[in-house]
């Protein structure tokens, strides 16, 4: 089992930025991707970025694209999501989510991970 805890959420202004970090802990040598999800009430959670296990490739959906950047710290068991330029529309609960499948590099389908953290609140407004 992977324990994930996020972390970094909040509220800001439009145009302001957050940085959200997910702590994994337990058999984490099991995980391949990792990824980070949102969801607003009444719609399905939605994939937002993702990265590969050696975390050179990684993967957007097109509405935070230049805007938000995945990373992680293998050393530290850590995913982050560095977001920039917030909008109204990017406010959600923010997913961290740890894959194991060694089929793919990443993915940003919810059905393809395997371990959910509890979420975190993000809300842009002024």
């Amino acid at each position: 089992q992977v324990q994930l805890v996020e972390s970094g959420g909040g509220s800001v202004q439009p145009g302001g930025s957050l940085r959200l970090s997910c702590a994994a802990s337990g058999y984490t040598s099991s995980v391949q991707y990792m990824g980070w999800f949102r969801q607003v009430p009444g719609k399905n959670r939605e994939g937002v970025a993702a990265i590969s296990d050696n975390g050179v490739r990684t993967g957007y959906v097109d509405s935070v694209k230049g805007r938000f950047t995945i990373s992680r710290d293998k050393a530290k068991n850590t995913l982050y999501l560095q977001m920039r330029r917030l909008k109204p529309e990017d406010t959600a609960v923010y997913f961290c989510a740890a894959g194991r499948s060694s089929a793919l590099w990443w993915s940003l389908k919810a059905n393809m991970y395997d371990y959910w953290g509890q979420g975190t609140q993000v809300t842009i407004s002024s």
